[in-house]
């Protein structure tokens, strides 16, 4: 079956909007599990803008089903991987003035440095994958590092798919069909060659119906879309109403 991993660094980040204690990351963490979340997944930023160490600390205590930690593939977080040993990491970009991750990792550019961070984290009994675009390169370079897993860039898709929305679907068809298609390829071959393929960014209730028709995808980390429309539903429901799509219930109109 495949995974719901809902990622709950918006609710840190309204937490911080105020500097108080409200709303509490690991309460939105059980929320999740208890309304379908596969597994919870935080990024522990270098400059914690959202996530704070002591969430991250609480959470590897109260999690009942597995935690992914995104981080760069610095000698901090990698200490602070082997600390703990969540489930899994993922390895992601990282650029302070950024508001989100805004592209994949480039492997092929650093595969050294990448490759030490693989080999000591997974030695840790950490399953690793990397954040990566819809490229062929970057996944064969995925593999030759000893990543176990890559989790696909969508947000070019996810763009795509909205300015199609915006324009008429016909206008667009021809850039949904080439982004489609670089995702399509990517998670076969990944497949074949013997690694996870998981996707996420960007991904909401519309916008992942063409990527859940892809069987080699088995697990996505949804956030954003997840939290914003917890503000009208509430958190439970939006979880369910994700869990349930990817899961293979109908979703409740």
């Amino acid at each position: 079956m495949r995974r719901l991993g809902v990622n709950i660094d918006h609710v840190a980040t309204l937490r911080q909007a105020r500097g108080g204690i409200a709303p509490e990351p690991v309460v939105a963490a059980g929320i999740a599990e208890l309304n379908g979340a596969d597994g919870i997944t935080v990024h522990l930023r270098e400059d914690r803008r959202h996530i704070q160490d002591r969430d991250l600390d609480i959470l590897m205590q109260t999690v009942q089903t597995r935690i992914n930690l995104e981080m760069a593939a610095t000698e901090e977080m990698i200490g602070i991987a082997t600390r703990l040993r969540p489930y899994s990491v993922t390895l992601v970009p990282e650029k302070r003035q950024e508001l989100t991750t805004e592209g994949g990792l480039n492997v092929l550019g650093q595969r050294e440095a990448l490759h030490n961070a693989v080999s000591r984290l997974r030695d840790a009994g950490i399953l690793v994958s990397l954040f990566i675009d819809p490229d062929l390169a970057q996944v064969r370079a995925s593999k030759q590092v000893g990543a176990d897993a890559f989790e696909i860039h969508t947000g070019t898709y996810c763009e795509a798919f909205h300015a199609g929305k915006q324009v008429g679907v016909l206008g667009n068809v021809p850039v949904l069909r080439e982004e489609m298609g670089k995702i399509r390829v990517a998670a076969s071959y990944g497949k074949n060659v013997g690694l996870k393929v998981f996707a996420g960014h960007g991904l909401d209730v519309r916008n992942i119906v063409p990527i859940l028709e892809l069987p080699e995808i088995e697990e996505f980390n949804i956030g954003h879309s997840i939290i914003a429309r917890a503000v009208f539903i509430g958190l439970g429901a939006a979880v369910r109403e994700m869990a349930d799509l990817i899961h293979g219930a109908p979703l409740s109109r």
